[in-house]
């Protein structure tokens, strides 16, 4: 008898429905990225998909946390679909995460949205997810295969109205960015390998009207647009959306960036494009929000 009872803990334990001792670091009010890549398939085809959303975790209630989608994107091959109406949940800590909603596409029509993922692997710096599920359109009904990337894009810490306006974010451009090592050195992407992190923080989250200071401590000059990111193009990679425009930074000089609208951002250096902040700017919360992150670097 206790043979069996530990032959059944031991199958249980092996599929999954045991409590993994490492859980990924999730709790109330924090703000999350998640991204990545995968396959939508029919009986008929394979299309590649992406997956893009900005996400902040909401109360918990026992082992589950709610959370809300701000902004963010899907896609099926080059077409996109934008945010609608979606939900989601936290399950056990972190282990699991629900996805369930409507997304739309580029001529209005709803599509529905049903993923589950479950934690494959951890770090200090973020998670990677398996998500199954389905994106249903007018047209067709496909099961999607995801491999993604959960990011904490930063932990809330409550900041005073009195000192609020005190709190502005400074970001450096850190010197061997462009891939100049010096002004004499004139082969681009020399250090672009070697410098996994191109700015002091490039991954930040803000509220609406918040103002950021970019330094550059470059040895070349660098610009600040905001844009869409053209997923596998490797001659144009992003797409500007003319929210954000700093101009030329001189080396030695710096910009203020306000985000006077709420959504999600990919700031890029045009010119330098392996160069890139993402900025993810909520109004859920009064607070001035910082995080540090790894430079995605692709």
């Amino acid at each position: 008898m206790k043979a069996l009872v530990f032959l059944i803990a031991l199958i249980a334990f092996s599929s999954g429905y045991f409590i993994n001792e490492s859980f990924a670091e999730i709790s109330e009010n924090q703000a999350f990225l998640l991204e990545g890549s995968g396959f939508a398939v029919t009986e008929e085809s394979i299309r590649t998909s992406e997956i893009d959303l900005g996400l902040s975790s909401q109360k918990q209630s026992g082992s589950t946390i709610n959370f809300i989608i701000e902004d963010g994107f899907v896609t099926l091959d080059n077409e996109e679909f934008t945010i609608s109406k979606l939900n989601g949940k936290f399950l056990r800590e972190g282990q699991y995460v629900r996805i369930n909603g409507n997304i739309e596409s580029s001529n209005g029509f709803d599509t529905s949205i049903s993923f589950f993922g479950r934690l494959v692997e951890e770090s200090k710096d973020a998670s990677v997810y398996g998500f199954t599920g389905r994106i249903t359109t007018i047209d067709d009904s496909y099961k999607i295969l995801y491999t993604t990337k959960l990011s904490k894009l930063s932990k809330i810490s409550p900041v005073s109205t009195d000192t609020k306006q005190s709190e502005n974010l400074t970001i450096h451009i850190l010197k061997g960015s462009s891939g100049l090592k010096t002004t004499d050195d004139i082969t681009p992407g020399v250090n672009s390998a070697i410098n996994l992190r191109f700015f002091s923080n490039d991954r930040i989250s803000v509220t609406p009207g918040a103002t950021i200071t970019i330094v550059n401590d470059d040895v070349v000059s660098h610009s600040i647009l905001s844009g869409k990111e053209n997923y596998g193009d490797r001659y144009n990679p992003f797409e500007p959306d003319g929210r954000i425009s700093t101009g030329i930074i001189e080396p030695g000089e710096s910009i203020n960036i306000t985000f006077e609208n709420a959504g999600f951002y990919r700031l890029y250096d045009p010119n330098y494009t392996w160069m890139k902040i993402v900025a993810y700017v909520f109004p859920t919360s009064d607070n001035l929000v910082l995080g540090k992150g790894q430079n995605l670097g692709n």
